[in-house]
C-alpha cells in the first residue's frame, strides 16, 4: 500500500492522529521520567541526594521535600493522562493538540536526562537541560491560558490539565534550572563537615543565592496577586519550604526563604478578597432583569390578536442603544 485509505488532508483527520500521538507519547514520557528519576535517587551511587551534599550551595533545598514535591507533579500529570485519554469534550482535544502538544513530552524527557546528567556530574549539561525544560513549559502554559484559559464550569481541566502544567514549570524556574546553574559555574562552598557551614561566610556566595531567591519569588509573587492563581502559590510556597528547611543556610537566604513562605499565602488571600469583595469591575457590574414582554406588549412592540404576531428582539435592541427613558401615561393605557 503507497498511500493511507484516509485522506490525511483533511484537518479533523490531522486533529485526530495528531491526538492519537499525544495519547501514546505523553504517557511514555512520563514512565521514562518516573523510571530514570527513581533510578538515580534510589539506585544509582552517587544518587541525586549524594551528588547535592558533594556540591553545597547558598540554595540548595532539603532533598526529602523537594522529592515530595516532584511526586505531587507525578500525580498530576497521571490525571493529566487519564484525561487526555477518556476526555470526550472537543475543546479539551484541541487544547491538548494546538495548545500543549509535544511541549509535555519533551519537558519529560528533558527531566529524565537531567536526572541522568546530574548523578554523572555533567553540571552544564544540567543547566542546558533545565533551560530547554523551562522554556518549553512556560510556551505550554502562555498557549494554554491564551487558547484554552481555566474556566470554573471545567473543574476537571483545571485540576488534569493546568495544575499539573504550571506546577512542574515552577520546579526549574524556582530551583532547580538556578541550582544547576550555581554548580557549573562554581556557586558551591567546601563544608567543615557534612551538614556544617563553610569555614568562611565569603565561600558562602550569599549575595548571589539571596539576589536569586529575592528575584525568583518577587515573579511568582506577581504572578499570585495579579491571576490569583492558587497553584502558583502552593507551589512557590512548597519550594521556599524545601530551601530553608535545608541546613545550614546564609541569613539572607534563610529570611528570604520564609518571608516568602509567609507572604505567598497572604498574597493569593488578599487577591482572593479583592477580586471578590473589592474589585471596581464587580461593583460597577449591571444587575438586568428580564423584561416582561408578555404583561406589557406596549413597552416592546408586540401585537396582540388580529395584527399577528410581532419580533421584540429588534425593539428590545433598539430599546438598549437608546438607553432607559420614562414611560408615559399613555403607555401605560
Amino acid at each position: 500500500m503507497d498511500q493511507l485509505p484516509i485522506d490525511t488532508s483533511l484537518p479533523a483527520v490531522r486533529e485526530y492522529i495528531a491526538l492519537v500521538r499525544l495519547q501514546v507519547l505523553t504517557p511514555l514520557s512520563l514512565l521514562i521520567n518516573i523510571a530514570c528519576v527513581a533510578t538515580c535517587a534510589f539506585v544509582a551511587n552517587p544518587s541525586i541526594s549524594k551528588v547535592s551534599k558533594l556540591y553545597p550551595t547558598s540554595i540548595t533545598p532539603n532533598i526529602k521535600v523537594l522529592g515530595a514535591y516532584v511526586a505531587a507533579i507525578y500525580l498530576g500529570q497521571i490525571g493529566y493522562c487519564t484525561l487526555l485519554v477518556f476526555t470526550k469534550r472537543p475543546e479539551t482535544k484541541r487544547a491538548y493538540v494546538n495548545a500543549i502538544g509535544l511541549f509535555l513530552p519533551l519537558a519529560n524527557i528533558f527531566m529524565a536526562l537531567w536526572a541522568i546528567s546530574w548523578v554523572m556530574r555533567w553540571f552544564l549539561l544540567c543547566t542546558i537541560l533545565q533551560g530547554l525544560t523551562l522554556l518549553l513549559l512556560l510556551f505550554s502554559n502562555i498557549a494554554l491560558l491564551i487558547y484554552h484559559p481555566p474556566v470554573h464550569s471545567q473543574p476537571l481541566g483545571i485540576a488534569f490539565m493546568h495544575a499539573p502544567l504550571r506546577f512542574f514549570l515552577v520546579l526549574p524556574f524556582s530551583i532547580l534550572f538556578e541550582l544547576s546553574l550555581f554548580i557549573a559555574i562554581g556557586l558551591t562552598y567546601t563544608p567543615i563537615g557534612p551538614g556544617e557551614p563553610p569555614r568562611s561566610y565569603g565561600s558562602w556566595h550569599a549575595l548571589a543565592g539571596f539576589g536569586v531567591l529575592l528575584g525568583t519569588n518577587l515573579a511568582s509573587l506577581l504572578v499570585i496577586v495579579t491571576r490569583t492563581d492558587l497553584v502558583w502559590c502552593a507551589a512557590a510556597t512548597w519550594v521556599a519550604v524545601s530551601i530553608w528547611t535545608a541546613q545550614p543556610k546564609p541569613a539572607p537566604v534563610y529570611i528570604t526563604a520564609l518571608t516568602f513562605t509567609v507572604l505567598h499565602p497572604l498574597a493569593f488571600i488578599t487577591s482572593l478578597v479583592w477580586r471578590r469583595f473589592c474589585s471596581p469591575s464587580r461593583q460597577n457590574r449591571a444587575i438586568v432583569l428580564p423584561g416582561d414582554e408578555a404583561g406589557h406588549p406596549a413597552l416592546y412592540g408586540s401585537t396582540q390578536a388580529g395584527g399577528g404576531t410581532g419580533t421584540i428582539n429588534g425593539a428590545r435592541a433598539a430599546e438598549l442603544e437608546r438607553g432607559p427613558r420614562e414611560v408615559e401615561d399613555e403607555t401605560w393605557g
